[in-house]
């Protein structure tokens, strides 16, 4: 199973609302396209939101997030939660425990 954190630096003051927002929006629709999320935490001194994504199925992490974003269901998020990140940083992870 593949697992990235992201690490989203979110616009000053919209933490909260971007939190809102990827509750409604982004997780139901990444575990409807077959993927996993082992947590999701605010860091409000830093203005971050941090989450595990991961994937285990039987294609590649990137043609499966590739179909995510292509989807006609993220396609049509209005309004795009991603309006809000002013910056995102994805790294696979590899568990040690």
């Amino acid at each position: 199973m593949a697992t990235q954190l992201r690490v989203y630096t979110i616009n000053r003051g919209q933490l909260q609302q971007f939190t809102e927002e990827w509750k409604h929006k982004i997780l139901p629709l990444r575990m409807q396209h077959g993927f996993q999320v082992g947590g999701a935490w605010t860091i409000e001194a830093t203005n971050q939101f941090v989450w595990l994504l991961s994937y285990g199925g039987p294609e590649a992490w990137e043609e499966k997030d590739q179909a995510y974003y292509s989807s006609a269901e993220r396609e049509a998020m209005d309004p795009n939660p991603a309006r809000l990140i002013a910056r995102a940083e994805h790294y696979i992870v590899e568990r040690v425990l």
